[in-house]
């Protein structure tokens, strides 16, 4: 990214050099003192620990813990705490809605909890706190019971190897104008310095003076997400600056061992202004949402830090699809970029690894704060939001495997395994396909979002995290969930354990407002049933279509099921019934056999690798996202491993579906692979 012409303008009019060269001069020692300490430091552009091994790589936040946001509860309207409480003290009173906050944050995260995310793989956490769990803005006085709650906290990371940064997520007078720093629409850290840049000042010097000794602290991240009005865009960004100053040069005179977390302006993205270092231990720290995974979006960051020596630190990020979870944190390590999750757990959602249930009464509660419904008693009330607090316990909450997979496991790029355990005869429910990533396991239209608005791969958010499309189903002899907004030539694998050879029935239970479609069903690449579906007059009227005589021989197959030419229908289940047993063998190889495809993705020829167990010709058609043929060519392997270059001729950036047909026709298989021109 460019800096623009103004910076360089301004920054030789900044008032606060002299000042800024006086406080680099004092912090000079500060990461000398912490190494000789044993605390984290920087060092040669990256963060080590005390005994200057690389350190905090893989972490994850504690967002909505202490500082509760309203997304991740469901509630309707602005969602910041203020407008939270209001709302249920209005139904409950003040002194029963203390008690629901309480509660609430006893059950949302415990010691177990911290032992959890550790055996997940994790090094580090990140604690977002509102100001108010500690200090007290009416008598700007501080709360022993809010750092009695943070030193139990420290108490479990330490017990578990986990090492913390504290995060002032709320800032008196608000950092933003937005609910995520509780703010009432105005950033008054900005429009009113004083009082509220002091009580900021008071709120860090007062944490220096309680942990300056405390090495299971990494370090302080000062301000999350500023934002400066946008009528102070020149300004603002000096605000900024010299608010980083007070906080570094108060925290400085009382504490020279931990790191200070830097955030850039506009929701940590901008970093005007903010160069050079203005201490000798701190770390710049960039947020991550809804664009695309690749160098090009963090170029700007890593050259700051090539010009500053400074530390990159992705401090927030997430909120997307499984694919795209898996490439953001591969790039950050792959460029010695510490990442930190957002975030361990919400209520009823797919994108953290624990999501909590969402119970009916809560529900209740939230229609009629969203104006979609009655007004409930007081006792009932009380009684939804106590039990909605206590069913945030981690013994309520359900895994999402397939989050953690997309962090900690490489093969997730390129191997599918079982989601679930398949067994025919038996019922395969439409989304518990495989594991993997796109292309692996499935293959859909619209698998991430890199357009800059909130969102991820699957449409109906229920269920699972991929780019698979999935919502709540009401389908009385199916599945809680379908599989849902289904587009030509979409699919999704299954790995299959048949227990018996021989001749198969098969269920369908499907869906259509209007037209209907089509599918295919594969096993092990053999096309072996063609399925038509009928308009059945709504997305969830449900039908079953049957299809008979399908052969399947007894071990471990890959089924896949492949939407034909017309997608826009609803798939919840398919039941495998044996009609009758037979001696049908399997071949010991398939004809042929598609290794990979690379590179992913492609510029001008991807790589195919086939295994073959004869020779012959294949034909080769390459489909767009829309069903479109391409392109046709055709193949001749010479050997039982072959590897062929295909040019992608005048193909545009995209995704594209080849398709190989061999022996007659009487065969095909698929893979996908990607196109960036």
């Amino acid at each position: 990214m460019e800096k623009p012409a103004w910076v360089d303008h301004m920054f030789g009019k900044i008032s606060t050099v002299t000042a800024t060269l006086l406080l680099l001069a004092s912090a000079g020692s500060s990461s000398v003192l912490a190494q000789q300490n044993g605390f984290y430091h920087t060092q040669n552009g990256i963060v080590v620990d005390g005994s200057g091994n690389k350190a905090m790589i893989r972490g994850i936040g504690l967002g909505g813990w202490l500082m509760p946001e309203g997304y991740m509860l469901h509630f309707p309207g602005e969602g910041s705490l203020r407008d939270m409480n209001s709302k249920i003290v209005s139904l409950i009173g003040e002194t029963d809605a203390a008690s629901f906050w309480e509660l609430y944050r006893a059950n949302y995260v415990r010691e177990k909890d911290i032992q959890m995310i550790a055996e997940w793989g994790y090094d580090h956490i990140r604690l977002p706190f509102h100001y108010n769990v500690i200090y007290d803005l009416e008598s700007r006085s501080f709360k022993e019971e809010g750092f009695e709650l943070f030193d139990r906290f420290l108490d479990w990371c330490k017990a578990y190897g986990l090492d913390v940064v504290l995060d002032l997520h709320a800032a008196p007078g608000a950092q933003n104008e937005g609910p995520i720093s509780d703010s009432d629409g105005e950033a008054r850290l900005w429009t009113e310095p004083d009082p509220y840049q002091d009580m900021t000042v008071e709120i860090w010097e007062e944490i220096a003076r309680r942990y300056a000794n405390e090495t299971a602290i990494i370090g302080y991240d000062l301000i999350n997400e500023p934002v400066t009005p946008d009528d102070q865009l020149v300004n603002g960004q000096q605000d900024l600056r010299d608010l980083y100053g007070r906080l570094t040069n108060a925290i400085r005179a009382i504490d020279q061992n931990h790191i200070l977390f830097i955030e850039g302006n506009y929701y940590a993205t901008h970093f005007y202004l903010l160069d050079p270092a203005f201490d000798n231990n701190m770390v710049y720290a960039f947020h991550k949402y809804w664009n695309a995974p690749d160098v090009g979006t963090i170029q700007y960051l890593l050259d700051l830090r090539n010009n500053t020596g400074v530390p990159l630190w992705l401090g927030e990020t997430g909120e997307n699809s499984n694919p795209w979870f898996y490439l953001v944190s591969r790039l950050a390590e792959d460029h010695d970029i510490g990442w930190n999750w957002w975030t361990h757990k919400k209520i009823e959602a797919v994108t953290s690894p624990l999501s909590s249930p969402l119970l009916p009464d809560y529900q209740t509660v939230l229609d009629y704060f969203g104006g979609n419904g009655s007004r409930p008693t007081t006792e009932f009330a009380r009684d939804a939001l106590f039990a909605q607090a206590r069913a945030l316990d981690i013994d309520s909450a359900t895994l999402q495997s397939g989050v953690l997979r997309s962090l900690f496991d490489d093969s997730f790029a390129t191997e599918s395994i079982p989601f679930k355990e398949h067994v025919l005869p038996g019922t395969v429910n439409a989304v518990d396909y495989d594991s993997g990533t796109q292309g692996i396991s499935y293959y859909d239209q619209d698998y991430w979002k890199t357009d800059g608005s909130p969102g991820g791969g699957n449409t109906g958010g229920k269920y699972r995290n991929d780019g698979v499309d999935i919502e709540a189903s009401t389908d009385p002899e199916g599945f809680d969930y379908n599989v849902g907004w289904l587009n030509p030539l979409e699919w999704m694998a299954y790995t299959i354990e048949v227990q018996q050879s021989g001749i198969y029935s098969v269920e369908f239970r499907v869906a259509s407002t209007e037209g209907g479609g089509n599918l295919r069903l594969f096993v092990d690449s053999e096309n072996i049933a063609n399925v038509v579906v009928p308009t059945t007059g709504g997305w969830q009227k449900w039908i079953s279509i049957q299809q008979d005589e399908i052969e399947l021989t007894a071990g471990s197959h890959v089924l896949r099921v492949v939407v034909g030419r017309k997608g826009g229908f609803n798939f919840n289940r398919m039941t495998f019934n044996l009609a009758s047993g037979t001696a049908v063998e399997s071949d010991e190889l398939p004809v042929v056999f598609i290794r990979q495809m690379y590179p992913q993705p492609a510029s001008h020829q991807v790589n195919m690798e086939l295994s073959v167990s004869t020779t012959g010709l294949l034909k080769l058609e390459l489909y767009d996202v829309l069903g479109r043929l391409a392109s046709t060519q055709l193949l001749k392997p010479t050997e039982a491993y072959s590897q062929i270059s295909i040019d992608l001729g005048k193909l545009t950036t995209g995704t594209y579906l080849a398709r190989l047909v061999y022996d007659g026709g009487k065969h095909e298989l698929t893979s996908v692979f990607s196109v960036i021109r």
